[in-house]
């Protein structure tokens, strides 16, 4: 769905309200804090999994051109500060999904328009400010995830971050990831245990730069 060719991206949002690559480079030069960081340079040892580039994601299909992770840089910092203190208990983060260009939050709301799960591109997604994460926790030494309620995208009650009708293992990790990224700055979002936004979230503006341009 190739929709800056046909014009859909803003059908929803006034195009003054997108940050584009030009203004992004001017903002950075001001304030750097605004910079999007690639997660895989700035977190020692951080392990990607990003769905969105595979086929393997609610959408049955890739939507990024790579597979990468950036986020904003007072982000990045408090993941690097969360990572540190999980690999004192041999754990590590896994990141499934961070910036998202703003013109693929409006292909997820094409495919889907449960608002629950999916962001309305009238507001536009945290993720799209470069201060949404999502995530989980895995073994060092075997790689392996820890078992949490559900898998990525599920769009089930089960997602939800206080659902408790689980086994007392899901919930035991479920609460160690919350309470070790709260403890850094994050909040998780109430029906997604894996999604955590920055709280500084609202001092960043909505961007639509591909990958390939950062």
């Amino acid at each position: 769905m190739n929709l800056k060719a046909t014009g859909q991206v803003y059908k929803y949002i006034d195009r003054d309200k997108i940050t584009g690559l030009s203004s992004y480079k001017k903002q950075i030069g001001v304030d750097p804090d605004k910079k999007l960081v690639n997660l895989k340079s700035f977190v020692p040892g951080l392990v990607l999994d990003i769905r969105y580039a595979t086929a393997n994601n609610f959408t049955g299909q890739p939507v990024y051109d790579k597979a990468m992770a950036f986020a904003r840089l007072p982000v990045a910092k408090a993941l690097k500060k969360v990572q540190a203190e999980l690999k004192s208990k041999g754990l590590g983060l896994k990141i499934y999904d961070a910036y998202r260009p703003y013109a693929i939050t409006v292909t997820f709301y094409e495919i889907s328009k449960d608002t629950t799960y999916v962001a309305d591109p009238r507001k536009g997604s945290r993720h799209n400010r470069g201060c949404a994460i999502d995530l989980t926790i895995i073994n060092l030494k075997t790689g392996k995830e820890l078992d949490m309620p559900t898998g990525y995208d599920s769009f089930t009650p089960q997602a939800s971050a206080n659902y408790n009708n689980l086994p007392a293992n899901k919930l035991a990790n479920r609460t160690l990831l919350r309470t070790v990224m709260e403890k850094h700055g994050f909040r998780v979002y109430r029906s997604e245990w894996w999604h955590f936004d920055f709280m500084g979230w609202a001092d960043f503006e909505l961007l639509d730069i591909p990958f390939n341009r950062l």
